[in-house]
């Protein structure tokens, strides 16, 4: 089902904006310059360049991984550990739920803005969770965050994450 939103008098597709920008980073993949691809798509050069300099990612330098809930925590742990990911903090939807029951209030929030301060220690984190749960992140990471949406909030059960995809990903960020 499309989606679709109201920006004043305009109403956009979300659907249509994500195949377009598909579009221009498969375009800029397979060799076309900036020029030759807006004029493809049917935009300026200088949205181009600024779509790839949001989009930007700065290799090397500290990485930390954060996710849940994940199915496969043992393997997803083993890669960061294999790649030295400096810091890793994965849960199963259960254990997510144990934490928060151990918990009260007061000793909850100081738990998750520990976590939120020790994040913003690293130059790079990888979170695997909900559509809300990054887009949270992202407003307090910026450009630090590599969003891995694993579905819709409120997700309810454990994910599989293809660990070979968060190699990949690390490997991307850290440069090796």
């Amino acid at each position: 089902m499309a989606e679709f939103f109201r920006v004043g008098d305009k109403l956009l597709n979300r659907d249509k904006l994500d195949r377009i920008v598909d579009r221009i980073f498969e375009l800029r993949m397979s060799g076309l310059s900036q020029q030759d691809t807006a004029q493809r798509v049917g935009c300026d050069r200088t949205f181009i360049s600024r779509l790839e300099s949001l989009a930007e990612v700065r290799k090397g330098g500290s990485v930390a991984v954060i996710g849940f809930p994940v199915a496969n925590k043992a393997e997803l742990l083993e890669v960061c550990g294999s790649l030295g990911v400096e810091y890793t903090l994965l849960m199963t939807d259960s254990e997510r739920w144990d934490v928060i029951q151990s918990f009260d209030g007061q000793s909850l929030l100081n738990w998750v803005m520990g976590i939120i301060a020790e994040m913003s220690e690293y130059d790079h984190v990888v979170m695997i969770g909900s559509d809300m749960r990054i887009r949270l992140a992202e407003a307090i990471l910026g450009e630090r965050l590599f969003g891995v949406m694993i579905g819709r909030s409120p997700i309810t059960e454990d994910f599989y994450m293809s660990p070979e995809k968060l190699k990949e990903l690390i490997i991307s960020i850290k440069g090796d």
